[in-house]
């Protein structure tokens, strides 16, 4: 498994709030979910990203914008329809309080259905343990991927499939959406050049890849740097000074914080005792895992069970 796929793994859209919305203008959308995540795919038309601190995007016909949360933002037809007469929606379905109706954000069309409207579909996901906020941590506040226009066609009619509600429709738009941003995150990555975090920009150097590779596929693997350097086919030294300047720390910095992120995702499971954990991510000692555990993370598993 590559740290692509393995980031992604368990990101997933369980009953995300999905929304079909055809727009007339003058419009706007506040999005006041606080989500930690937010998805947004011009179908048809387009308008302006209004971020919290007054940062404008413009999206149009085939754009895909992922928003990181929590802070509320606008989308409208332009910006300066937040300050004159127009039509208001909000979605706010993962908050508190929510206001909004269940028929109202399963892919009912708002406004009028026109040549000249704007048709977007609206994915929030809510938050999905510690692997789901290492992802955030890797993403800009706002990110747009231009999609092919025959993508556009293809998920507006899934959209409009989902919101006749027959049976398994909520799945069907879940998994829709976990691979629209699967493939979207997947684009941006590989254009973000020296933006991209440098786990990513390590899978295509042909040293580091392999090593990232067996490092994510096997964690409990009693790894050495001889070893890793061997899946690489390279000297120690060679393998090891490679990884330290791309990826910024040492071979096994790295594997030991890659096996603290994924124990941290198993101390969620109340079922796994801390030694079943330990064993999963290389630690045969229980102790030995306690200790590196609360070395990085400044708590005992327990403690950080407790907490979580």
């Amino acid at each position: 498994m590559d740290p692509v796929s393995s980031l992604l793994n368990g990101i997933r859209a369980e009953g995300s709030a999905v929304s079909h919305a055809v727009l007339k203008a003058p419009w706007t959308i506040r999005f006041a979910d606080r989500a930690p995540l937010t998805m947004v795919t011009v179908l048809r038309g387009g308008g302006t990203l209004v971020l919290s601190d007054g940062t404008e995007m413009v999206v149009a016909r085939g754009d895909t914008a992922i928003v990181r949360g929590p802070e509320p933002f606008h989308l409208a037809d332009r910006s300066d329809s937040l300050d004159r007469p127009h039509i208001e929606y909000e979605i706010a379905c993962f908050a508190t309080d929510p206001e909004c109706e269940a028929e109202e954000i399963s892919g009912i069309h708002w406004g009028a259905e026109s040549t000249d409207a704007t048709a977007l579909i609206v994915g929030a996901y809510q938050a999905s343990g510690r692997r789901h906020d290492r992802l955030l941590r890797a993403l800009p506040p706002v990110l747009v991927i231009h999609e092919d226009i025959d993508t556009c066609d293809w998920l507006e009619k899934a959209a409009v499939d989902c919101a006749s509600h027959l049976a398994g429709s909520q799945a069907l738009m879940d998994r829709l959406l976990d691979w629209a941003l699967v493939c979207t995150l997947r684009t941006w990555f590989a254009s973000a050049g020296s933006s991209a975090p440098t786990w990513y920009r390590g899978l295509a150097d042909p040293v580091v890849a392999p090593a990232l590779q067996a490092i994510h596929g096997s964690p409990s693997r009693s790894w050495t740097v001889a070893s890793l350097a061997a899946e690489a086919g390279v000297s120690r030294a060679l393998f090891a000074k490679r990884f330290a300047e791309l990826m910024g720390r040492p071979p096994l910095g790295y594997l030991t914080e890659y096996r603290m992120d994924e124990a941290e995702d198993l101390l969620a499971d109340s079922e796994l005792s801390v030694a079943q954990v330990a064993k999963a991510v290389g630690y045969a000692d229980p102790f030995g895992f306690s200790a590196a555990f609360k070395r990085y993370r400044g708590m005992s598993p327990t403690a950080f069970r407790a907490a979580a």
